[in-house]
């Protein structure tokens, strides 16, 4: 009897662990229900990751976005409170390109007819000046110390004052190929840089730099003899070189003849056409913001008055595919000083170049016509200069 207990015990046992190993109905619906939200919960994961990466990049990309837009809100603010920063934007003087070159060694840059010199207009003020010879000269110049090249100005050829613009030395490239060029044609050229420019000493202003020219204009009257004496100013340097002028002819000692290369009219109308000026020439208060600074700073290189006051030839030489100066600049001067009483007994040439050509804002050097505008304007050949 215990036996059969026992063995009724057992098999109630087994089918008891056998019924729980095998799912009924209700357990299958579960199971299934399970491995069905299984599939449908690692689809949302799936989804929500890119949305997340979007959102993040959407987020960031807002907030550099606001950065800009704060900054290009504040630029105007911290211009007008100080004035400093845009007139050291007018001058570039701290942008020193070609970089690493000695300007005392003029002949690495291939000017082995060449003098540098060092000369003093003021107390606590030195400019670092190029003296390039006529190409006739050329041998006998090198090797030569400062006095002979001083010397040499009195030998009959013309000489020109190269006024040269912003940023950079006297050593650029662009400028050391016009001396060149025009030392090719059988002119001295003296060219330096403004106090607070390349090596010179001193700190930039307009009236600092047009006394610059001064001085260096009488030193080279007090050498050239009955040379004529020509002053060349190229962007910047028109307004350095119209003041100059100006000045030269208020005292009664003008030059024989001014060339104003990629000119303006004044510094107000150059910064509002600038390509520099195009993210904000439509900003609120404009020139409160930009342009009084520079006013405010005493920069003015109004070229449009100067004009009216000069009494000698003027030639200026344009571009119409300038991107720095633009073309119509350079034609306005032109019209105000063909129509200025202070001219009418001296020749105003304009000479455009043509965009095909691509001279830009300093490349006129390249013009195969050249040495015969200048020639015809100056109204002296290399022949004639040589005899």
């Amino acid at each position: 009897m215990r036996k059969r207990n026992e063995s009724v015990t057992v098999e109630h046992e087994r089918a008891a662990a056998a019924a729980a190993a095998v799912p009924g109905p209700l357990d299958k619906g579960c199971s299934l229900r399970r491995s069905l939200r299984l599939p449908s919960s690692a689809a949302a994961e799936g989804m929500k990751r890119p949305l997340g990466r979007r959102y993040g990049l959407w987020f960031r990309l807002r907030k550099i976005i606001l950065w800009l837009l704060g900054v290009y809100i504040a630029i105007p603010f911290l211009v007008k409170l100080c004035p400093a920063i845009q007139a050291k934007l007018v001058f570039l003087n701290f942008v020193r390109v070609p970089y690493f070159i000695d300007l005392k060694r003029p002949q690495d840059q291939g000017l082995n007819h060449t003098c540098n010199y060092y000369l003093q207009p003021e107390e606590d003020v030195t400019i670092g000046v190029w003296h390039t010879v006529p190409a006739a000269l050329w041998k006998n110049a090198r090797g030569k110390d400062q006095p002979w090249f001083e010397e040499a100005l009195g030998s009959s050829h013309p000489v020109i004052l190269y006024l040269h613009g912003n940023a950079g030395t006297r050593g650029g490239d662009h400028r050391v190929e016009l001396y060149k060029v025009l030392s090719s044609l059988g002119y001295h050229v003296v060219t330096f840089d403004y106090r607070g420019w390349g090596d010179s000493i001193g700190s930039p202003s307009e009236r600092g730099m047009t006394y610059d020219a001064l001085h260096v204009f009488d030193w080279i009257k007090a050498r050239s003899g009955d040379n004529p004496v020509y002053i060349w100013g190229h962007s910047l340097g028109t307004g350095v070189a119209t003041n100059l002028v100006r000045r030269l002819c208020e005292r009664e000692t003008p030059p024989d003849a001014l060339i104003l290369e990629s000119p303006f009219t004044n510094i107000r109308e150059e910064a509002r056409s600038h390509p520099f000026s195009v993210i904000y020439r439509y900003f609120p208060g404009f020139d409160w913001f930009f342009l009084d600074p520079i006013t405010t700073s005493g920069i003015k290189f109004a070229n449009d008055e100067n004009v009216k006051y000069i009494s000698c030839s003027l030639l200026i030489l344009h571009a119409e595919d300038d991107p720095v100066v633009p073309f119509h600049l350079g034609k306005k001067l032109y019209n105000i000083a063909a129509t200025s009483r202070s001219f009418r007994d001296y020749k105003v040439q304009f000479v455009p170049f043509h965009t095909d050509l691509g001279y830009r804002h300093k490349y006129i050097y390249r013009s195969p016509e050249l040495p015969r505008i200048l020639r015809e304007f100056l109204g002296k050949s290399e022949h004639e200069h040589h005899h």
